[in-house]
């Protein structure tokens, strides 16, 4: 394994949730990576957040991870989960509320509801 991929896999193991991602969660750098971010904010979620902007070789090293082009990309217990699009439709389905609960994962499901509400 490569440097890179090994940096990576310890990553998404070592962490319960984490958001490969342009920026930061506190300063998300593109549309899509602040959705998702936002949504995980908002839900109270404890995630670690990797700025892909930051590293050249862990940007496309994690699109080489999990054969998976863009970015974000969340996972959830070491498993890859999806990018905006499907993390938007599961919370909106309430899967990510079950992602969660069947993981042992920590959050809001107050607002998990009121993102539901708001989006109904």
């Amino acid at each position: 394994m490569s440097d890179v991929k090994t940096q990576i896999d310890e990553t998404v193991k070592a962490n319960d949730v984490v958001l490969y991602m342009k920026g930061t969660k506190e300063m998300p750098q593109c549309g899509f990576s602040s959705r998702v971010a936002g949504v995980l904010n908002y839900m109270g979620v404890d995630f670690s957040d990797v700025n892909v902007l930051a590293d050249e070789a862990i940007r496309q090293g994690i699109k080489d991870y999990s054969d998976w082009p863009t970015v974000p990309q969340l996972y959830v217990k070491g498993e890859f989960v999806g990018g905006c699009d499907i993390i938007t439709e599961m919370t909106l389905s309430g899967e990510l509320d079950t992602l969660f609960d069947e993981n042992g994962v920590t959050y809001d499901k107050d607002a998990a509801d009121k993102i539901r509400e708001a989006n109904g």
